[in-house]
């Protein structure tokens, strides 16, 4: 099977060639029509031009010479009854009466007698006009020859100058058609490279088609259709990539539920088969086996409340729901609950009074949650400081690396990997959920070894109706 621009150059080149093989037989035919004609104009004028002196004359043989010789055209001299009375070519003796001939028979109705026709007295093709004519003696046919060999052989020779011509245009053509095919050629072969570069996902290659139009448009429809696939393509990576990491994510909860729940349920499981196996076990140590199972239920219960907060955060199924509240006073509240819940551990609050607009319930869970949080990774004292304008909590612990402060806000990540505590790694993610409901973001500094402060601003808390507090 040909190939376009194959096909092209072949039809090009084939309607051409048939266009000037039409054009140069139209041509032949009209110039050897054309020439024949002039002839015959020629020889007639050249009657009208001798006319005068034929009917003064009387020695038609001299006549008939003279002409020939002056024009070398044939000239006979036919009277009345056909008998030729002089010719320049022949002798007039051995020549058959020319009464019947078609142009002497032309000539006696009409101004002249033309026709062309083969003569076996010279055996050649002539040109004959002959005209009728009258002198003061007698009427007669006067008639010119002109062979029609040397008529041809002008024909000939412009024809081999007009073939010649045809000849080059034909090279032209050539050329133009083979010079087009290899511009198609060069179009339809950027085309396919884009095609096999944008098969391979490469959809930044490069589309740039040089000589036609058609061409241009194409590449401007394919680039749009590629940009279409490209972006198609991303949606694609963007949804198979969602899919993994909630495939991650049912993993990980799996995970982190299985791990956290295995030490709690594993202490009710003990101290229940304890206390079903030993009827008689001693009042006060049941007591405590009992306060450790119903610790350890707690302690399920608020890892199960948690998990379906963070998804309900996740999820947008949770809306805040303001009032306006004094922050000081629910950072005091929350230092002394955790005071009490880690008597150990020494908790300082700094603060000034500051009315707020927010959630009260949701800020309590997020200085709660930042807290606690300090308090599981350092081991002196977590100060808490509430400005004008920001609340902090700082801690002296291990701090954390600077690759791990863009995960450490998300869901089950730890920054020790190895240490459980029953958190499962929401605590952050949950307070940062909470804040961006409330239009602010959760603020970070860590120095590995140093310590760390987390943080919020308090600049879209402010007020309703109120202005902000300077």
């Amino acid at each position: 099977m040909l190939k376009i621009h194959q096909l092209f150059f072949i039809n090009v080149l084939g309607l051409f060639i048939a266009a000037l093989g039409i054009a140069s037989l139209i041509s032949f035919f009209t110039l050897k029509s054309m020439i024949i004609e002039d002839s015959e104009y020629r020889l007639i004028q050249s009657i009208e031009l001798l006319e005068p002196q034929i009917r003064e004359t009387e020695d038609f043989d001299a006549l008939a010479s003279g002409i020939s010789e002056k024009t070398d055209l044939r000239v006979t001299v036919i009277d009345e009854e056909g008998n030729v009375i002089a010719d320049s070519d022949a002798d007039k003796k051995t020549m058959e009466n020319h009464l019947r001939r078609l142009e002497v028979m032309h000539a006696m109705s009409e101004p002249y007698g033309i026709s062309i026709r083969y003569s076996n007295t010279v055996k050649t093709d002539f040109i004959y006009i002959a005209k009728k004519m009258t002198t003061h003696k007698q009427t007669l046919y006067f008639r010119l020859a002109m062979s029609l060999e040397s008529v041809m052989d002008h024909f000939y020779t412009l024809w081999i100058k007009f073939f010649a011509a045809f000849f080059a245009l034909t090279i032209i053509a050539i050329a133009i058609a083979y010079n087009i095919s290899k511009k198609t050629r060069h179009d339809i072969s950027q085309i396919t490279r884009y095609l096999d570069e944008v098969s391979a996902k490469n959809y930044k290659a490069v589309l740039k088609p040089e000589y036609f139009r058609e061409f241009l448009q194409i590449s401007i429809l394919l680039k749009n259709l590629v940009k279409k696939l490209h972006n198609r393509d991303k949606q694609k990576r963007k949804h198979t990539a969602k899919l993994r990491l909630i495939n991650k994510q049912q993993n990980d909860i799996l995970s982190a539920i299985s791990h956290e729940f295995k030490n709690p349920i594993a202490a009710i499981m003990g101290y229940a088969e304890t206390l079903h196996d030993d009827l008689d076990i001693d009042p006060k140590i049941r007591e405590k086996f009992l306060s450790k199972i119903l610790s350890n239920s707690h302690k399920i219960t608020l890892m199960l409340d948690r998990l379906a907060l963070s998804v309900k955060l996740e999820n947008n199924d949770l809306s805040i729901k303001p009032t306006h509240f004094d922050m000081s006073e629910v950072c005091t509240e929350t230092v002394s609950l955790l005071q009490a819940k880690y008597p150990h551990r020494k908790i300082i609050y700094n603060g000034i009074s500051k009315t707020v607009y927010a959630d009260k319930t949701m800020i309590e869970m997020v200085i709660t949650n930042l807290i606690d949080n300090a308090l599981k990774y350092s081991e002196e004292e977590v100060t808490l400081t509430l400005t004008d304008t920001a609340l902090r909590v700082s801690d002296k612990g291990i701090g954390i690396a600077p690759a791990e402060l863009e995960k450490i806000t998300s869901k089950f990540y730890r920054v020790q990997k190895n240490r459980w505590d029953n958190s499962m790694g929401l605590g952050l993610s949950i307070v940062s959920y909470i804040l961006k409901l409330h239009d602010t973001l959760l603020t970070i500094e860590s120095t590995l070894g140093v310590g760390s402060t987390f943080g919020f601003s308090l600049e879209h808390f402010v007020p309703k109706n109120r202005s902000p507090q300077k």
